[in-house]
């Protein structure tokens, strides 16, 4: 079975050729470019659009997870989680953080570099407040990342809060968002004999330096 799986794992071969990515069809800043990628991927239906990687690191080995990107700031993208769970745990120790947006089937993907904020309490009232009952609940009942004897524990968790609240859910205090703000993005475009096309972006002071980078 493995030398099966490395045989076609080392023989499977995609060629990128659904678009292109130059420098003169990019505008100077990202955030006009983020904002239309994104807008096509949603276009497109393509499962989950804004589904995006987050990596943290509280010393020397990177966290992965998938998180959702939920609002769009003028300065930056949130999203919403639970404070003590391990990635909230990480941002209170090193705020640095990277996003990756992967859309393959329209040959695509966007890198970011930043720095990751506790949103306001407003922002996170404001979105908590829209969430369906049962999401609300379970921001209560899960106590995110910590090891639980079984499933049936979460279930006695939901009907505690469930009689607890049963009309308005607070939000806890544990529970809110996050705002990341960017100082890079890497645009990348599949394209043809591997040799995709890779724009990039640097925030120096209050500018953004554009530049391409090798495949």
């Amino acid at each position: 079975m493995t030398h099966e799986l490395n045989e076609f794992l080392g023989n499977d071969r995609k060629q990128f050729e659904k678009n292109e990515l130059l420098e003169n069809n990019t505008p100077a800043a990202p955030f006009e470019l983020f904002n239309l990628w994104l807008q096509q991927a949603i276009e497109h239906k393509l499962t989950e659009p804004y589904a995006m990687i987050l990596a943290t690191s509280a010393g020397n080995m990177p966290s992965q997870r998938v998180v959702y990107l939920r609002e769009i700031y003028e300065d930056g993208y949130g999203f919403f989680t639970n404070y003590l769970s391990k990635k909230g745990i990480d941002l209170a120790k090193n705020p640095n953080a990277s996003l990756l947006f992967f859309w393959p089937d329209i040959e695509r993907q966007i890198r970011l570099e930043g720095t990751i904020r506790v949103a306001s309490k407003e922002i996170s009232d404001n979105y908590f407040s829209g969430r369906p009952r049962n999401s609300q609940l379970g921001a209560w009942a899960s106590e995110q990342s910590k090891i639980i004897a079984s499933r049936e524990i979460l279930n006695e968790r939901m009907k505690e809060f469930e009689n607890k609240f049963p009309s308005t859910v607070p939000r806890p205090e544990h529970w809110g968002g996050y705002i990341f703000e960017p100082s890079y993005f890497e645009f990348w475009q599949g394209r043809s004999s591997r040799l995709h096309d890779r724009i990039c972006y640097e925030k120096n002071g209050t500018e953004w330096k554009k530049f391409r980078k090798a495949p």
